[in-house]
């Protein structure tokens, strides 16, 4: 019972120390977030929500939507810069790995976590862009075991872009280059976008450990260059080739190089096609999206000094994906929705990344619905579910050589103004990597990796 206690009160005092800290974030963040406006509110005079279901970032309305695909043109030019940063707390569910070192390194300790600097808007009347710029204040660790910060690009996005209007059609025509597959996109159903919006980076088991390559494996290390069309704001379709972001487009993967372990290059042959289509509707307060999109990407692999080798061939992964959205946006209430499922089929002949096989599949489903109260009060809940061929290289951290995992993730934020929102999120496993109990082979469980998350997220300038 002594034990029990002690407990109670640590966690309590954990507690208090997070909420101090973050209400102090939250002061600081919100003097300077009084101040002046982020960029695109500036420059077309609205007010976050015209552009963020609920002014829940990065959710965007029908009007953000046609802002993003109108190449950020609308409105006049202004100062094109604005800040971003994020304090935080995670607490582990179970810290302590089979050798009774902590898991969470930071564990129940507020923390700054990043900052990112953006350089976007509207650059002429056809061009415009989104250039982000991040510095992971707990990036890694050294061989000493001391903290290295690091600051590398983000997300990026220009396009060129023209419009038609008719008196039986408009039709939208861009041209875009980024650096993340679906970054481009206007829909929070599409992996780049997509919910958590935020979550634990300084924990290792927060995250689900294996996604098909759509799902970040490529973000800020590949060029994208495509075109795509929006005709009577019903079909949304889009043609991309990516390759490497380096040479003259290495500004696209800056912070990541050859020979760093903590942050490799990433090295596609050739250029690798994603195609994408959406059909839309808007009535009323309602909007519904149905689309689909697809990738087929070669991979090189790097050695054990994350150098690329270029003569063992390469690892082939088709990603096929169907995904939907729905909002309700009628103040005082906000309803999104979004579901997407992923198939990846792996091919491996050299077996470079698989080891029992040379094909496997991976399979990803997550859905996620929110509601948000004058702007400021939300909820939302989220479930996700990992499938996939079994194999001992892949997936080594299971005893099972699986990378199924499944769970819930439930979250309630307040958005106190416009720029600044603190949310507590809880991710809850009931599977991970293939089994709910002794997922290891050294006694630890699934849900010994949930994760209770406090975050402090604003925005300024």
């Amino acid at each position: 019972m002594t034990d029990a206690l002690a407990g109670n009160r640590t966690f309590s005092c954990m507690l208090r120390r997070a909420w101090i800290a973050g209400l102090a974030a939250l002061c600081l963040l919100q003097a300077s977030a009084a101040l002046a406006l982020p960029i695109f509110a500036r420059q077309t005079g609205q007010s976050c929500v015209a552009c963020h279901a609920g002014g829940q970032f990065p959710e965007l309305t029908p009007y953000g939507r046609q802002f993003k695909l109108n190449g950020y043109t609308f409105g006049e030019r202004t100062i094109p810069i604005a800040a971003m940063a994020t304090a935080d707390l995670s607490k582990t569910r179970n810290n302590l790995d089979s050798n009774g070192m902590p898991i969470n390194p930071k564990d129940g300790l507020p923390i700054f976590d990043a900052a990112s600097i953006f350089l976007a808007g509207k650059i002429t009347d056809k061009i415009g862009g989104f250039s982000q710029f991040t510095y992971s204040n707990y990036d890694h660790q050294d061989a000493n075991g001391r903290w290295q910060g690091h600051w590398g690009s983000d997300n990026t996005d220009f396009r060129y872009v023209d419009r038609i209007i008719g008196d039986a059609n408009d039709v939208v025509l861009g041209l875009t280059l980024h650096n993340n597959p679906t970054v481009q996109d206007v829909w929070n159903s599409a992996p780049a976008w997509s919910y958590p919006y935020i979550s634990s980076s300084i924990s290792p088991v927060a995250r689900i450990q294996n996604l098909p390559i759509i799902e970040g494996g490529l973000a800020q290390q590949v060029v994208g260059m495509g075109g795509y069309l929006y005709w009577n704001k019903t079909i949304y379709a889009e043609l991309t080739a990516y390759s490497t972001a380096d040479g003259i487009w290495s500004f696209l993967s800056h912070g990541n190089k050859p020979g760093d372990l903590a942050h490799p290059q990433i090295y596609l042959r050739g250029y690798n096609p994603y195609a994408r289509i959406a059909l839309t509707h808007d009535w009323g307060p309602h909007s519904v999206m149905f689309g689909m999109f697809a990738l087929n990407v070669n991979v090189y692999p790097n050695d054990s000094n994350a150098l690329p080798i270029f003569d063992q061939g390469v690892t082939r992964y088709r990603d096929y994906g169907l995904d939907a959205q729905y909002e309700y946006l009628l103040e005082p209430h906000t309803i999104t929705a979004q579901a997407r499922y992923v198939r990846e089929n792996i091919h491996d002949p050299d077996n470079l990344v698989l080891g029992d096989s040379t094909s496997g599949n991976l399979n990803t489903l997550r859905l996620k619905a929110s509601y948000v109260y004058q702007s400021k009060y939300g909820i939302s809940l989220s479930f996700f579910n990992t499938t996939g061929s079994p194999d001992s290289a892949a997936y080594g951290g299971s005893a099972n050589f699986s990378p199924n995992t499944q769970g819930w993730t439930p979250e309630i934020f307040w958005i106190p103004v416009q720029y600044v929102r603190i949310g507590l999120q809880y991710t809850h496993f009931t599977k991970y990597l293939g089994v709910t109990t002794n997922y290891d082979g050294n006694g630890r469980h699934a849900r010994d990796n949930d994760t209770l998350f406090l975050y402090v997220w604003a925005a300024s300038w």
